[in-house]
C-alpha cells in the first residue's frame, strides 16, 4: 500500500522592472520543457528585464531559473539528484547543466548496451532500479550557476548554504520579501 503523500512545489516569478522588482505566484502545470518556462519568463518581463523563476519541491530542492531578455537562460539547482526525481527537476537538468554532449547521446541511444535486444528484458527488476543506474550519473548537490544571483544582492556561498525555503532568502536579498508574502 503506498501512502497518498502530495508532492507539493512552490513556484514564484521575480520580474525586475524599472519600479524595482515585481512578485507572482505561478502555475507550472502547462510547463513540459525548459523552452517553456523559459516563454512564461520572458511573458512577465517588460523590456526584456531580468526575471527569475524559483521552484521549490517541499524539503527536498530548490532550482532559480535566471532569464535576461533574449539570452540563454541560466539555471542552478540546490541538489541534482534530487530534482531528477522530479518532473519539474527534470526540465531544468539539461545536458548542458550536466555536462553532456547531447550528441554523443544520440549516437549512443543507437548501440545496444545493455547485452540485450531489441524487445527482450533488460535486466532491471523494477523501475527504481533503473531510476538509481541513472542517478549515478547526475552529481550529488549544487548544480549549475552559483554566481546566478551575485549581482542581486545574494554571493555564492550564500546561495550555496541555503536549504529548504530558500525563497524567503533569495526574497529578503532582492528587498522583494513582503511583496512576495503578499501573493503567496
Amino acid at each position: 500500500m503506498t501512502s497518498g503523500r502530495v508532492t507539493v512545489y512552490i513556484a514564484a516569478l521575480l520580474a525586475r522592472t524599472e519600479d524595482g522588482w515585481e512578485a507572482s505566484d505561478t502555475e507550472l502545470d502547462d510547463v513540459e520543457t525548459l523552452s517553456d518556462l523559459t516563454e512564461l519568463a520572458r511573458e512577465a518581463s517588460t523590456d526584456e528585464d531580468t526575471v527569475l523563476v524559483y521552484i521549490e519541491q517541499e524539503d527536498a530542492w530548490f532550482g532559480v531559473v535566471r532569464v535576461d531578455g533574449e539570452e540563454d537562460p541560466r539555471i542552478y539547482l540546490s541538489d541534482a539528484q534530487a530534482a531528477a526525481r522530479s518532473s519539474y527537476g527534470e526540465i531544468l537538468l539539461t545536458d548542458e547543466l550536466l555536462g553532456r554532449d547531447p550528441e554523443d547521446e544520440d549516437e549512443l541511444d543507437d548501440l545496444d548496451l545493455d547485452g540485450t535486444e531489441d524487445g527482450e528484458p533488460t535486466g532491471y527488476d523494477t523501475e527504481e532500479e533503473e531510476a538509481d543506474t541513472d542517478a549515478e550519473t547526475i552529481p550529488a548537490g549544487p548544480i549549475g550557476d552559483r554566481q546566478i544571483l551575485a549581482d542581486l544582492g545574494m554571493p555564492e556561498g550564500e546561495l550555496s548554504s541555503l536549504d529548504t525555503d530558500a525563497l524567503s532568502s533569495i526574497a529578503d536579498a532582492l528587498g522583494v520579501s513582503d511583496m512576495l508574502e503578499a501573493v503567496r
